[in-house]
């Protein structure tokens, strides 16, 4: 006796496409949460509103932190005086030599464009910045 074997004749659902779509998701949602948040770096302690150690190794000195401005118009200020970038350049290179461990925190403006940003980023890394810190503030509502 010969049996015979029915043979199926629809089309097999694929997966693929699927796992594609949820990888690309994935990847997505990956990128865009790492910009969410940018207060990841804390200045202040939230608790007692204290500085913040400036290193990761200990406490810091408060000659170890310097604030770079930016105003709305670009233009940056290190402790209330107006820089130019070949200033600026000039004087973190000399507050590198007499503090290697110096951390430059910069505060822009809202109203401060991303190019002023980048470019302030690239003066103060030329003149040998290595830790760098970016802040932004916040209106409280």
């Amino acid at each position: 006796m010969k049996l015979a074997r029915t043979r199926h004749t629809g089309n097999l659902i694929s997966l693929v496409p699927m796992v594609d779509v949820m990888l690309i998701l994935l990847v997505f949602f990956m990128v865009t949460s790492i910009f969410l948040d940018l207060d990841m770096i804390p200045v202040v302690d939230r608790e007692g509103d204290t500085p913040a150690p400036a290193t990761t190794g200990g406490a810091g000195d408060a000659g170890s932190v310097l604030m770079v401005r930016i105003a709305a118009d670009g233009q940056t200020h290190v402790r209330g005086q107006q820089l130019d970038p070949v200033a600026l350049r000039t004087r973190i290179g000399e507050l590198l030599q007499e503090t290697p461990e110096l951390t430059v925190v910069i505060l822009p403006s809202l109203q401060a464009t991303t190019q002023s940003l980048v470019s302030t980023m690239d003066t103060l890394t030329s003149a040998g910045a290595t830790r760098l810190r970016l802040i932004r503030l916040e209106a409280r509502q």
